[in-house]
């Protein structure tokens, strides 16, 4: 059978075989409801470089968090004035006052009109993110819908690029059991399983057509 290629991955010839792929897919769930209280190992935060926190689902962590979750942050070396997460890459810290044990925080690209290297930069947040969560030996995370707030990349394409990404992805990291897409909007959650299901006919149908598997609404 064929493989399915990502499109969001930067490896063009990263091929993964559809049965890989659907038992991927057996590990998603797409939710509605507020990420804090996501009963998993750890929690991703849409965040920005600086990591202190800000509006939307980074300010709602660190509000439920604490401060503590602030001060760890605060303490992660600076690699440039102001920057301790470059774009497309995650930090780890623990989860303080949250279910989760820790947060995973990572940057998603500012939409700049598609031409930016931002697939491949979004596509990066989740596969970071999924192997500091393996170094750690976690079991279980929720992601939100990264990069689709304030930063703007648009919400069908983000939603594609995650799923494609998650599922070309999870075969690397066997301790991952579970991934929960956590939407904070009903438009979101539909985007998120139109990509989920994008995702699974193709892996039924054994096509490798990596436009389809990034871009499921086409």
């Amino acid at each position: 059978m064929e493989g399915l290629v990502s499109s969001g991955v930067p490896e063009p010839s990263s091929v993964v075989p559809s049965e890989v792929v659907a038992v991927a897919l057996a590990k998603l769930e797409v939710s509605v409801g507020d990420i804090t209280r996501a009963p998993v190992d750890a929690i991703v935060n849409a965040a920005n470089e600086a990591l202190l926190g800000g509006g939307g689902v980074d300010g709602a962590i660190h509000a439920a968090a604490g401060g503590e979750l602030l001060r760890a942050c605060r303490a992660l070396p600076e690699l440039a004035p102001g920057v301790r997460c470059p774009t497309g890459e995650a930090r780890i810290t623990p989860g303080f006052r949250l279910p989760a044990r820790f947060v995973i925080h990572t940057v998603g690209p500012v939409w700049r009109g598609g031409q930016q290297g931002e697939a491949e930069r979004l596509a990066s947040c989740y596969q970071r993110s999924l192997a500091l969560a393996a170094e750690h030996g976690l079991g279980s995370l929720a992601f939100p819908a990264i990069s689709t707030g304030v930063f703007g990349y648009p919400l069908v394409q983000a939603c594609g690029v995650a799923v494609a990404t998650l599922v070309t992805t999870l075969h690397l990291h066997r301790s991952i059991q579970r991934v929960v897409l956590v939407a904070f909007g009903l438009d979101t959650a539909q985007a998120l399983r139109d990509a989920v299901a994008g995702a699974a006919a193709i892996a039924e149908s054994g096509s490798a057509s990596p436009a389809h598997l990034g871009n499921p609404g086409r």
